[in-house]
């Protein structure tokens, strides 16, 4: 006679078995499938040093055990990305010296793009820049030696050099029919991170050629200057970034902090370790007006420079003009080691507010404009076109307004005049010429002009 339940019984006592027996199953496949894992690096181990002692035994020349092991370091890295690299000690202690802005050689950023070395941006007023070194270059040769097989850090040893010694490459660029050489002279780089310069009606521009230590800093200080000259506000600022190559992100978050609002995001991290997850928001303090803001990039623009841009277009606080940024949406992480050299490992991908990744997309304008060469100025303030006042023979103006209004109007041009004799600095004379500047310039003051025609309702 069966006891009620029994049934019911023996089914869950036969299920736990079978669970139990799966449960087993799993964590001995898991153990299995980890141990191959161990198994197989450890062969790999094997393999590596099998191959070094081989070399070291019979290679034709002796070969130093150091110089192999670092060679075998760099070709494990430059298999995974264009940006991670290995840097031997000399090569380590130079790297942090750049961040400080002040390093030998040609003042060009490369990277690695296709399998070619590829001009990220040369930074301005250097060897590079005056040589005529432009974003996307693709460098064939330097000197006599062809880049195809080198890294990033061999590439950059052979630019580098004593100041005066000469150095030629090899470039191939878009509309070039074959590649051309361009000898440039090596110098010692002194990188000014922030210049700026107050244009006409109370607009800034601001340029930023790369971010480094004291970044920040030195905006703050453009921003404090230009609006003591002004004796106010700014009713508008144009932020130059164009063949920024990046540099260090808590100043590019720092940057972004001065026009984004309080507690929203600026950027964000996603990484495999915790320490790869991170959020940058914006704190309180340190604002600037809400003054309308125009951000103009270009294809060199790379790294921080896309995270200041993305933040600011994703909060709508300022318009980005000019065309599509380079891309480089990934965070390095410079890790010391043990005998004084460096790791430079890929470690996480940034995300702007909205979650948009720039990694081999880069940032797209709002508005596209293309870097037009404007012709110089002639002398007149409108070098492009005669006007009835360049006339030989012409009216002069009536001047029909009241003796007040007139003697008003006197003031103004003695005024201009004075300016007339001021001698314009060198950025100052470049940016009349800037066409995209000056389409910036234009778009503030019909910015400025629209909100006028409203406020007059």
């Amino acid at each position: 006679m069966s006891v009620p339940g029994s049934k019911k019984t023996k089914m869950i006592a036969g299920f736990a078995v079978i669970v139990a027996f799966l449960s087993i199953f799993i964590v001995s496949s898991q153990r299995h499938s980890s141990a191959e894992a161990k198994g197989s690096d450890y062969e790999s181990i094997e393999l590596f040093t099998d191959v070094m002692a081989i070399i070291k035994k019979s290679y034709v020349e002796e070969v130093d055990t150091k110089k192999l092991v670092y060679g075998a370091i760099n070709g494990m890295l430059s298999s995974l990305d264009p940006h991670s690299s290995f840097m031997p000690p000399d090569t380590y202690k130079e790297m942090k010296i750049d961040t400080k802005g002040a390093f030998g050689g040609l003042g060009i950023e490369i990277s690695i793009k296709d399998g070619v070395l590829t001009v990220i941006s040369p930074i301005e007023d250097t060897p590079a820049f005056k040589a005529g070194i432009k974003a996307g270059d693709m460098i064939l040769k330097i000197d006599d030696k062809f880049t195809k097989d080198l890294n990033i850090n061999d590439a950059v040893k052979r630019m580098r050099g004593q100041k005066g010694s000469k150095v030629i490459l090899t470039i191939m660029r878009e509309g070039f029919e074959k590649p051309k050489e361009f000898p440039i002279i090596r110098d010692i780089i002194q990188v000014k991170s922030v210049k700026f310069h107050l244009m006409d009606g109370g607009y800034g521009y601001v340029r930023i050629a790369q971010f480094q230590e004291k970044t920040d800093d030195d905006l703050s200080k453009a921003l404090k200057t230009m609006k003591e000259e002004y004796k106010g506000e700014l009713k508008g600022l144009v932020l130059d970034m164009r063949n920024d190559p990046g540099g260090l992100l808590d100043q590019a978050v720092k940057v972004a902090d001065h026009f984004v609002p309080e507690g929203q995001m600026i950027v964000y991290t996603e990484g495999r370790e915790k320490d790869s997850k991170m959020q940058f928001t914006s704190k309180r303090g340190g604002k600037e007006p809400n003054y309308p803001v125009v951000v103009v990039i270009n294809g060199g623009s790379a790294s921080a420079s896309e995270i200041v841009a993305g933040a600011l277009q994703d909060h709508k606080r300022a318009i980005i003009m000019g065309t599509q940024s380079f891309g480089k949406g990934s965070v390095q992480t410079i890790i010391p080691m043990s005998d004084n050299s460096g790791l430079r490992l890929t470690t996480a991908r940034y995300y702007t507010p909205k979650g948009r990744s720039i990694q081999a997309k880069g940032i797209t304008p709002d508005i596209t404009v293309e870097a037009v060469e404007l012709p110089k100025s002639t002398g007149k303030k409108d070098g492009m076109h005669l006007r009835e006042k360049d006339l030989e023979n012409h009216f002069e103006t009536e001047d029909k307004a009241g003796v007040g209004e007139a003697k008003k109007d006197e003031k103004k041009i003695d005024k201009k005049d004075d300016k007339a004799e001021k001698v314009p600095s060198k950025l100052e004379d470049n940016l009349k010429n800037d066409y995209q500047v000056l389409r910036a310039l234009d778009l503030l003051k019909g910015w400025e002009l629209i909100k006028s025609m409203g406020s007059d309702k």
